[in-house]
């Protein structure tokens, strides 16, 4: 008898039960599961029926135990696709994460058990060819209407019923969609239309009241539409719900509601002409262009492109490309609320064609734009990280735009970095990879110059602009001279004469609150969060204290909780004193500050950046988030308040970040016909980042940091594990620390002793030692590309299956390969 097997993962997040069950899939059913469907099977000593996902599909199995058998298919077809289900496969053995969080990245969003599948009958073919079977189920649909799947197989209760709605849906008879259960309601509208469009006009007419003229006019209308929303006829011929109801009454019209897609895009975005791409970006393009058209091997790309060298047009001429090629792009921006001008250049381009995928959509949005993308409804993607994982069938790009951007790791199980990620799948679905940045992580321009990527670079902005002149500015020397003002007086008299030309300028501070830090003069306490152990930031809008890692909010004290002194004093600078004392200095001038603070509510974002294009604001203050991608022609200042911020941290890839950070924010200024202009301020002039920012130097700049990677074994040439673990048992925290690190040290074997030493750091309190009321203890292995797999074999030994039985109670474990941070 011939029979396959079926590799399913149960919907259980259980430790024990995260692997693959195998069931046998039985004749009835051979030629309907497929891998990315789910089904459902018996399971435990019960044999309790529960759902499940296909992952594998095996000719041959061997088992010593009785397999159980799939009992039946819920869906009609895969919910994702194979190529999907290998990724999320590929995912749980590099990040050593569960089964169970993989397939949640690939699957739709929310709980995959509440999805189902509607089936209605369509079209007006023949059905004189149908079998008695396939009549029955038209026949059953035509009278019900759109069904549950499931109620239908209930209802027909036929043997082989899969397969025979396969060949009706292929046969274009029926069709099949899915919905998920949600606590949101779906969007409804009212809609009508004539209730039997088999009679003729005249015959309709004949049943309304010749003075009744307006019913006469809505039949009329109705007879040439079909259907149309109650909305849109009441516009058209000004129809009453009085003549409505009226025709309704008279059995002439039927209304019903249909489904609205709730659109995340909320304004009019203008149309976005192609541009002719000068010498050096047609290059670029044809290059990669080329390959597309298979005249070479190469599928991964790297743009190195200066500040304003116009490599988002690059990127809408590749995906026009590739839509020409009938294939679909992917698009990952690192936050997509930050850039809002990317969404309106593919908007205005593609139009209809685009769906946006991000976490600020709200549930039922975030599946509507799902569900087009699976049924092919779009063909470019436009997200942040996790639209890596958007459900194309026919995927041909993905395109990463600001690659360094720390934004792409994720901070949650499973860690992955979306670049991985999109290599892997653009390799899973032979298609091509695009990464794009005038700031490269040091990572990605290494394994370019190593020819794993093909680097091509864009020196000049377009236009022949010119790139901003940098001056540095010596904080210490402007002490010196009796200044203590935040603002140097090259930045304060930059600023004055930018206000009185009428042009508009920024001014970056990574850094939102008021002050960083509230301290007695006295003793020298510092006032701490009480469940971090990490300095609170004082807000005076709102007269708080904030932790900025756990959110606890406290007043501020007036006297010092240590000693009782009344010399409690606010140090340090955030984006709000800017604010402040900015306005205090050139009060006539529009001043917005835009950082977390002031951007919680949805939509924030986008007006302060609507306001700041259409030149409403002279001056806007804000942190990290007004550095990426912003595009305004009349910014021709820029003033970095304190470079240093980044540079001081405890991490190997500060240098990097502050490098990254400053070309970034510079390149905001002269994008226009202005010349731009950039201060940057700093206690710390001679640090390689700073030199090498002020000269637009990035080669110089990665041959100094590369370097110092290699000589301290730091990525790219390890790879970085970290294994914290946290509890509020500081004791029991440090113990299983110093457990853990002795097995894994005792059992690397391809090391001698020094090498260990080396390779293994730790385990010692985290550099932040307590985060909401967990203290945290840090192990880091470095390890290099050949022993990496078996170092995470070991590791998933040790913390994941604890297979030398340590007892963690009080404690848990965090795995994050190379880490974006070890702080």
């Amino acid at each position: 008898m011939l029979i396959k097997y079926g590799q399913v993962i149960i919907d259980n997040r259980a430790s024990q039960v995260d692997k693959p069950f195998t069931y046998i899939i039985d004749k009835d059913l051979i030629d309907v599961v497929k891998v990315g469907m789910r089904v459902i099977v018996p399971f435990g000593q019960g044999n309790k029926l529960i759902k499940g996902i296909v992952i594998d599909i095996l000719e041959e199995f061997e088992s010593e135990y009785e397999l159980k058998k799939i009992v039946d298919v819920i869906d009609d077809k895969p919910l994702v696709t194979k190529e999907l289900i290998d990724l999320s496969k590929w995912i749980k053995e590099n990040y050593l994460s569960t089964y169970f969080d993989a397939l949640q990245l690939v699957l739709p969003p929310g709980d995959f058990k509440e999805v189902n599948t509607y089936v209605e009958a369509i079209g007006n073919t023949s059905y004189e060819n149908l079998t008695k079977d396939e009549f029955r189920i038209i026949n059953y649909l035509n009278s019900r209407g759109r069904i549950l799947l499931a109620d239908l197989k209930k209802e027909i209760n036929l043997t082989g019923i899969n397969k025979i709605l396969n060949k009706l849906e292929d046969n274009g008879l029926i069709e099949t969609t899915i919905e998920v259960k949600t606590s949101i309601e779906k969007k409804l509208e009212k809609w009508i239309k004539i209730s039997n469009k088999g009679k003729s006009l005249e015959e309709i007419l004949e049943k309304i009241n010749k003075r009744a003229t307006k019913q006469i006019e809505i039949i009329k209308y109705l007879y040439a539409v079909e259907d149309i929303s109650f909305k849109e006829l009441s516009r058209k011929v000004n129809a009453t719900s009085y003549s409505i109801k009226s025709l309704e009454n008279k059995g002439l019209v039927k209304l019903y509601h249909r489904e609205v897609s709730r659109n995340p895009i909320k304004k009019e975005i203008k149309e976005y002409k192609k541009h002719i791409l000068s010498s050096s970006q047609r290059k670029v393009y044809q290059r990669i262009k080329n390959s597309f058209h298979g005249n070479d091997n190469s599928n991964k790309f790297l743009i190195h492109g200066v500040t304003g060298s116009g490599k988002t047009e690059i990127y809408l001429q590749l995906v026009e490309e590739m839509i020409e090629l009938g294939r679909d792009s992917i698009i990952l921006v690192p936050e997509i609320s930050l850039t809002p001008q990317t969404i309106d250049r593919f908007v205005g381009r593609f139009g209809d064609l685009v769906a946006v995928l991000h976490s600020k959509l709200s549930y039922g949005e975030r599946f509507d734009e799902w569900r087009k993308i699976k049924e092919g409804k779009v063909k470019i993607v436009i997200g942040a990280r996790s639209a890596v994982f958007a459900p194309f069938k026919n995927l041909g790009l993905i395109i990463i735009d600001e690659e360094h951007e720390s934004t792409y790791k994720s901070s949650q199980n499973p860690k992955y970095h979306a670049i991985e990620v999109a290599k892997k799948r653009a390799d899973l679905e032979k298609g091509f990879l695009v990464l794009g940045s005038a700031t490269p992580s040091v990572d990605t321009y290494y394994e370019s110059l190593k020819g794993d990527i093909v680097l091509l670079e864009l020196k000049e902005r377009i236009n022949n602009l010119v790139l901003p002149k940098i001056k540095v500015i010596d904080m210490r020397e402007e002490l010196n001279k009796g200044n203590k003002s935040i603002f140097s007086e090259e930045l304060y008299n930059s600023l004055k004469e930018n206000l009185y030309k009428e042009r508009q300028s920024i001014l970056f501070l990574n850094r939102r609150g008021f002050s960083t830090f509230v301290s007695c003069r006295n003793c020298g306490y510092v006032v701490k969060c009480n469940n971090c152990d990490i300095s609170m930031t004082y807000h005076r809008n709102k007269n708080k204290l904030r932790c900025h890692y756990c959110g606890l909010a406290i007043n501020p004290p007036n006297t010092c909780p240590s000693c009782g002194s009344k010399y409690i004093k606010y140090f340090g600078i955030g984006t709000e004193k800017v604010e402040e004392f900015t306005k205090e200095l050139f009060p006539e001038a529009s001043i917005v500050r835009m950082d977390m603070d002031t951007t919680s509510r949805k939509g924030s974002h986008e007006a302060i950046l609507e306001d700041m294009k259409n030149g409403k604001i002279d001056i806007l203050i804000g942190t990290q988030m007004i550095s990426k991608g912003l595009d305004f022609e009349n910014v021709t200042l820029v003033g970095i308040i304190a470079a240093d911020t980044t540079l001081n941290l405890p991490d190997f890839r500060s240098p990097e970040r502050g490098f990254q950070l400053i070309t970034q924010v510079a390149g905001r200024a002269g994008r226009g016909d202005n010349e731009g202009k950039v201060i940057l301020q700093t206690y710390d002039p001679s640090h390689y980042s700073i030199i090498f920012s002020e000269k637009h130097d990035y080669m110089s700049f990665y041959d100094t940091e590369i370097k110092l990677r290699e000589e301290f074994l730091y990525p790219p040439f390890v790879d970085l594990i970290s294994i914290l673990v946290y509890g509020q048992d500081n004791i029991k925290v440090a113990s299983v620390s110093k457990e853990i690190y002795n097995i894994i040290k005792g059992e690397i074997s391809w090391l001698d002793e020094d090498q260990k030493n080396r390779h293994i750091i730790g385990p010692y309190p985290a550099p932040l030692e307590r985060i909401n009321n967990n203290f945290r203890w840090q192990i880091l292995i470095k390890s290099h590309k050949n022993n990496i797999n078996s170092l995470k074999a070991l590791i998933k030994r040790v913390c994941i299956n604890n297979e030398y039985k340590l007892n963690t109670v009080g404690t848990k474990i965090s795995i994050d390969i190379n880490p974006n941070s070890i702080l």
